[in-house]
């Protein structure tokens, strides 16, 4: 069986994050598209669902992660602008609806692209404890 390009995987936070993410300050804005045609950009809408696209920068609080990028990209599929939880500097968030995307990148290599229906602070109110969650990191 064969699968064909994007095809979206549900994950669990734990699986994806397991010591949690800290949602980096002003980080969500517009996803675009861009048009090589007429070189226009234009707000993204997911192929999919037909949602517009947000896009937010996470800090992955992965331990393991020492001395490599921390950084991680979840698009946000909603009809309007999602809002920090909060609103702290760096405040720990969770996605609800988590897909992953595997695919090869530029390089050969294999990359990942997530997206979620929605951000939201954590479960309990507070950030998840390194080590909770699953067993492993599916995806970084």
């Amino acid at each position: 069986m064969a699968l064909s390009g994007g095809t979206r995987f549900k994950v669990s936070m734990g699986e994806v994050f397991p010591a949690g993410c800290a949602l980096v300050p002003g980080s969500i804005a517009e996803a675009q598209d861009y048009d090589e045609r007429t070189g226009r950009r234009s707000p993204a809408k997911d192929k999919v669902t037909g949602q517009r696209v947000w896009s937010c920068r996470v800090m992955d609080m992965d331990p393991e992660l020492e001395g490599r990028s921390r950084e991680v990209a979840v698009k946000i599929l909603a009809d309007v602008q999602p809002v920090p939880p909060t609103g702290g500097l760096f405040e720990p968030v969770e996605f609800e609806g988590l897909m992953v995307t595997p695919y090869a990148n530029d390089k050969g290599r294999m990359a990942f692209s997530f997206r979620a229906t929605a951000i939201l602070a954590p479960k309990g109110g507070k950030a998840q404890a390194p080590g909770a969650g699953s067993a492993g990191k599916a995806a970084a």
